[in-house]
């Protein structure tokens, strides 16, 4: 028997009720005692395709998902042959039975076949075949004979505002699941869950990516949020939305993206800590205002959450595409910051951090998150989220009392720093203009040659101070001295981490560089480790390599090898470990030589 080290998917069609049910198992588990990693996967359809839901859960703290599944649970016959292959041996299907399976061709591969009448249960208890996810969730619980007051726990919770008869008909359905499937199919099934821990005192929270960034963001002070929906961004929205009243937060859906960041820079213009949310393809249509908001001198903070693209591409998908575009977009040069969290305490960091750093060097800041941060939910200690050691920073923010002794308010006041003092407009000493063209101090538009120059280095001043002051270098993870050395960012860091874990075990010294602050970026904090390393690989999900061209153009280091996917899925670690071997056949370690994309070198790249 193997107890509480297993994975568990749910698939089916989207409509009915995988993501539902998923998130109540995931939260059953939690409330047990036991750590918990989810994987979101879902196509771009109100209804129909194929959806799945997958569960991994552990007694230790877990980071990613894995490729082995230990139990599937199948709402249609498109499950069982997309997935079926991913069950270890020992495993099992459950599906309904009415699904006309021939169990005999499962058991072929050793797998087995667990049929359960949930839709006649479902119709037959609860009334309606739409609780058949509610008796499936029963019946996972039956087979790995997990507690079931923590199945009741979560139903009685979920269905609270639709009253006690809907409660009470779930859960007669997943008590009968639960019946069937644990008398019939647990003796034989050797993977067993069992809570750890009940205590409601010590529950972990469970959330995930994008609450994470909104959590952050309102613990860092934001009253205002604009947005226009656009998939992954809009849980950041919608969390603080929810929020808002408590949290005297204004929220404002606009009619299109350019109007989203137009009202954030507005707000942050009249003083108060603004930002918007997007993905790549609402932030292509934000570019111009970032440069209003970076001429203007403006903090605003923009959420820009990665999907596939280009243009649609692929909106229910992961990837990693947009780092060169977020860290170049605007027409001309213009200062900006970009952070990259790569797990979902980092997001919190990153959500009230944004903050304080827009607003002290008075200039746009992007986090840089994707669909698979976004989407994932992890099981995390309350602890992580501490905001006592919380600190605002407003900067060069002037007070009132500051403002009664000025005389000659200069709102681009050149500074040794770069950064000038700022006003909230409304004070009478502090009547000033600023405008998108280029200007003086006191904000009139100007083209003589001399001003233009002292304000445009004034502006880029700011990076030199931003590198000395706040932006960091990478975090180090595993052996300080290592044969394998893997950089990355952002989500790619849980199965990485895993990766090193793994080859760690194994005899083989590893580590990973995780790059969170990415632009400026940090070559003098980054050039020692790399120049360190004997074997360099870049983990990404891009099709070009976009962090390890980075690296190459700020530190002249090439990465080994780059292992590469753009599927619009993430990687899980055997991925990772599975072409690790194939770079060092490939290509031998160099560092020298261009891109082979654009006609340099062949070098060890890998295309998963």
């Amino acid at each position: 028997m193997i107890k509480n080290n297993m994975t568990i998917k749910i698939g089916g069609e989207a409509g009915m009720g995988v993501e539902s049910g998923g998130s109540g198992l995931t939260k059953a588990l939690s409330r047990g005692g036991l750590y918990v990693f989810a994987l979101q996967d879902y196509m771009s359809r109100i209804r129909g395709g194929h959806n799945f839901f997958q569960i991994r859960v552990s007694t230790q703290e877990i980071f990613t998902f894995v490729d082995d599944v230990h139990l599937l649970i199948a709402f249609t016959k498109e499950c069982i042959e997309r997935h079926k292959h991913e069950v270890v041996k020992g495993g099992a299907i459950v599906f309904d039975e009415s699904l006309g399976v021939d169990p005999a061709s499962l058991k072929e591969q050793g797998v087995k076949a667990c049929p359960i009448p949930l839709s006649k249960i479902a119709t037959e208890i609860g009334g309606h075949r739409v609780m058949a996810n509610t008796c499936a969730l029963g019946a996972t619980a039956g087979i790995t004979g997990y507690d079931f007051e923590r199945i009741k726990d979560i139903i009685e919770s979920n269905f609270r505002k639709k009253g006690d008869e809907v409660i009470q008909k779930n859960l007669a359905v997943a008590k009968a699941g639960y019946d069937y499937a644990h008398d019939k199919y647990a003796k034989d099934f050797e993977f067993k869950l069992e809570p750890v821990d009940t205590d409601p005192a010590k529950r972990r929270m469970v959330l995930h990516g994008n609450q994470g960034l909104a959590l952050g963001a309102i613990a860092g002070g934001c009253k205002f949020i604009s947005a226009y929906p656009m998939t992954p961004g809009t849980s950041v929205f919608e969390t603080i939305t929810a929020k808002a009243g408590k949290y005297g937060i204004v929220s404002k859906q606009t009619e299109d993206e350019l109007a989203a960041i137009l009202f954030a820079i507005g707000a942050g213009h009249a003083g108060v800590r603004a930002m918007t949310t997007t993905s790549g393809g609402g932030f292509s249509l934000m570019v111009e205002a970032l440069g209003l908001a970076s001429i203007t001198e403006t903090p605003v903070v923009i959420c820009e959450v990665q999907r596939g693209g280009p243009s649609t591409g692929l909106p229910t998908r992961t990837e990693q595409p947009d780092l060169d575009f977020v860290i170049s977009a605007s027409q001309g040069e213009t200062p900006r910051i970009v952070l990259a969290p790569g797990t979902i305490e980092e997001c919190f960091e990153c959500g009230w951090r944004a903050h304080n750093l827009a607003e002290k060097y008075q200039c746009p800041v992007i986090i840089l998150s994707d669909l698979y941060l976004s989407s994932q939910l992890r099981c995390i200690d309350r602890n992580r989220f501490d905001i006592t050691g919380i600190k605002i920073n407003r900067g060069q923010l002037l007070t009132k009392e500051q403002l009664d002794r000025i005389t000659d308010y200069k709102r681009h006041l050149f500074t040794e720093n770069g950064i000038s003092p700022r006003a909230i407009p409304g004070h009478k000493n502090a009547v000033f203009m600023t405008t998108s063209d280029e200007h003086t101090e006191y904000g009139y538009a100007v083209e003589d040659i001399e001003p233009r120059n002292k304000m445009m280095e004034k502006r880029m001043k700011k990076y030199e101070t931003m590198l000395h002051e706040d932006i960091r270098g990478p975090k180090l993870y595993g052996d300080e001295k290592a044969e394998i050395t893997f950089v990355g960012w952002g989500s790619t860091c849980g199965a990485i981490r895993e990766v090193v874990d793994r080859l760690r075990k194994k005899g083989t010294k590893a580590n990973f560089l995780q790059f969170v602050d990415l632009w400026p970026f940090p070559a003098d904090k980054t050039q020692s480790y790399l120049e360190k390393a004997k074997y360099l690989v870049a983990v990404e999900n891009n099709f070009t390599g976009q962090l390890a061209g980075l690296i190459r153009k700020c530190t002249g280091i090439k990465v080994d090898a780059k292992i590469l996917k753009y599927s619009g899925r993430p990687f899980s670690p055997e991925e990772i470990i599975a072409n690790l071997s194939a770079t060092k056949t490939t290509a031998p370690a160099r560092r020298k030589g261009g891109d082979p994309l654009f006609g340099g070198k062949k070098e060890a790249k890998i295309h998963v």
